[in-house]
C-alpha cells in the first residue's frame, strides 16, 4: 500500500487545528469531505489516528507518532518538486543558506572556482526554519547552528565560535572587558522558545519575549527587558547604539555545522561541502567582512 501523500496533507492539517471544520475550512473542501478522506487514511494503515468525543478531536499514539513521521516526508516531496522544476529549466543553481554572522563567501568563491556553470544563491535563515528548509528544499545546504532537529537531515560540524553577552548599554557590566556566567546569573534572558537550548546553565528567568532573530533580539535588549548571548561572529554584522557586546569566556562556544537534507544525493553539493570544510578555517578565523573578502579571495586563488 502506497501513503497518500494528499490524504497525509489532510491529515497534518487535522492534527493541527484539532477541529474538522477549521481544517476543512483551511483546506478550502467541505467536512464530510475531509472526514472520509480522514478514515480512509486510518483503513489504509489499519489504526485509528484521532479520538473523537464530547471533549472534542485528540490525536491519537498512533496519530501522533504519524505527525512525526509526516513533516520530513512531506517536506522530502516538497524539495522533489522544486529540484525537477529546476531541473527542466535546464539551469544548474545551488541555493546556501546561513545563519546571522556566518560567512558563506569563502566556501561559495572556492566552490564557484570549480563549478563556474553553477549560479550560487544565498538565502538567510533563523533558528526556527533552518531545518525546515533544508527538508522542504528551499535551500539545498545551509550553515546552521546548532541545536537543530537533525531528524531527515545530514550534519556536519565545521567549527565553533565564541560567544558574547549582550547587554543593555546602560548595564551595570556593560564596557566590562569581560564577564563570567556567575556575573549574570538570575538576569532575565530573551531567548527563541526552547530553553534548553540557552548556552548557559545558570539560573536565568525567561524574560517572556519570543524572539527568531538578532533584529528583535537586540530590540529587546535595548530595551532593557532581559539579556541574551550571541556568537561573536554576529556583532559584526549587527551594531546597535543601545546595546553592549562583551566577551564571556566561560560560556558554551557555538556550534557551526553544514547541513543537508540526508536523502539529498548530488555531486554539486557533495563539492559544496568540500569546500566548505575546506575553508571553515578561513571562516571561523575571521572577525570581519574585510577579511573574510581576503579570505574568500585566497581560497578562490587556491582552488
Amino acid at each position: 500500500m502506497d501513503l497518500d501523500l494528499r490524504k497525509l496533507r489532510y491529515f497534518v492539517t487535522v492534527a493541527d487545528q484539532l477541529h474538522f471544520s477549521r481544517a476543512a475550512e483551511e483546506l478550502h473542501i467541505a467536512q464530510p469531505v475531509l472526514s472520509r478522506q480522514i478514515r480512509a487514511l486510518e483503513q489504509d494503515l489499519g489504526a485509528l489516528l484521532f479520538s473523537r468525543n464530547r471533549h472534542g478531536v485528540a490525536l491519537t499514539d498512533a496519530g501522533r507518532q504519524l505527525l512525526a513521521d509526516a513533516g520530513p516526508l512531506l517536506a522530502s516531496a516538497h524539495a522533489v518538486r522544486r529540484r525537477v522544476t529546476v531541473a527542466a529549466r535546464g539551469s544548474q543553481r545551488l541555493t546556501v543558506g546561513f545563519r546571522a554572522g556566518i560567512a558563506v563567501i569563502p566556501a561559495t568563491r572556492a566552490f564557484e572556482a570549480r563549478h563556474p556553470d553553477v549560479a550560487v544563491d544565498v538565502k538567510r535563515i533563523e533558528w526556527d526554519d533552518q531545518a525546515a528548509m533544508l527538508l522542504d528544499g528551499r535551500i539545498d545546504v545551509a550553515y546552521v547552528r546548532l541545536p537543530i532537529d537533525e531528524a531527515g537531515l545530514r550534519v556536519v560540524p565545521l567549527y565553533t565560535e565564541p560567544r558574547v553577552a549582550v547587554l543593555p548599554a546602560g548595564h551595570r557590566l556593560a564596557g566590562k572587558e569581560e564577564v563570567t556566567e556567575a556575573d549574570l546569573a538570575g538576569e532575565p534572558l530573551v531567548w527563541h522558545a526552547d530553553p534548553s537550548t540557552q548556552p548557559t546553565r545558570r539560573p536565568h528567568p525567561d524574560a517572556g519575549y519570543l524572539v527568531r532573530g538578532v533584529d528583535e533580539t537586540l530590540e529587546h535588549v535595548a530595551a532593557g527587558r532581559g539579556i541574551s548571548f550571541l556568537a561573536r561572529s554576529a556583532t559584526v554584522f549587527y551594531s546597535h547604539p543601545d546595546i553592549s557586546y562583551v566577551p564571556i569566556p566561560d560560556l558554551a562556544p557555538d556550534q557551526v555545522c553544514l547541513a543537508v537534507a540526508a536523502t539529498r544525493t548530488s555531486p554539486v553539493v557533495d563539492d559544496f561541502f568540500t569546500a566548505a570544510q575546506a575553508t571553515a578555517e578561513i571562516t571561523a578565523e575571521c572577525g570581519n567582512y574585510e577579511m573574510w573578502q581576503r579570505g574568500g579571495d585566497a581560497a578562490s586563488k587556491q582552488g
